[in-house]
């Protein structure tokens, strides 16, 4: 994803006496889900592998970019999986930054259930689908990361990022779970598989930190999308 004519947004500079000053922005995380991808329009479930976007998925990357136009960020994120790369990349030249790959940023890895659709799951999983159906917990998941690795995944990732940047706005091109860990965390509250929370393709969720708190400004943002 390199380009000259493009630089990774700035770090913030390390905390001085004059980091307390009232003037300075606040750190706020923007998580944009990615743009649909090709296994999102066939409802088969992706975890950690890997689809592209969809043509739906690049004209949504595209509306969302036109959107953030001139917008300054203090970083520029994004999970290093293709549909999150692709949306971050369409992003870039309108923000005037380079997205910089994050591991940490990935979907939950789901193990014999990715690439799979709920068909195919209640088919070849009836029992452990019927769990799932009364009761949703990643833990039932064959082979799958587990619950309480991924959420401890995300939040470390995100606390790494708030460390990093104290002041400003970074973005984050990511995956519906992982803004689900963050708002869950807001609220102290786990996350088994259970979203209560609707994060459509290329969505805008915002999570401001000042004074020691965390609130949630936006969630689900999708008033850029036609």
């Amino acid at each position: 994803m390199s380009n000259p004519e493009r630089a990774p947004a700035q770090s913030a500079a390390p905390d001085t006496a004059d980091d307390h000053h009232s003037n300075l922005a606040p750190f706020r995380l923007l998580l944009v889900r990615h743009g649909q991808s090709t296994w999102n329009a066939e409802r088969r479930i992706q975890g950690q592998l890997d689809p592209p976007l969809s043509v739906r998925g690049v004209a949504q990357a595209c509306e969302l970019a036109e959107r953030l136009r001139g917008h300054r960020l203090a970083g520029f994120y994004c999970s290093d999986l293709t549909r999150t790369r692709q949306t971050a990349e369409l992003i870039a030249g309108t923000v005037e930054a380079e997205p910089v790959p994050d591991r940490g940023l990935r979907e939950i890895m789901l193990g014999e259930w990715e690439g799979k659709t709920r068909d195919e799951l209640i088919a070849e999983y009836p029992d452990l689908w019927a769990r799932w159906a009364e009761e949703p917990d990643w833990d039932i998941v064959p082979g799958a990361e587990g619950a309480r690795p991924f959420a401890h995944r995300v939040t470390a990732t995100l606390a790494r990022l708030r460390e990093r940047h104290r002041h400003g706005d970074v973005l984050c091109v990511t995956h519906g779970g992982v803004i689900h860990v963050g708002l869950l965390d807001v609220l102290s509250r786990p996350s088994r598989g259970i979203f209560p929370f609707l994060i459509e393709n290329c969505s805008l969720t915002v999570i401001q930190h000042a004074n020691g708190r965390a609130v949630v400004t936006k969630v689900n943002d999708t008033c850029h999308l036609s």
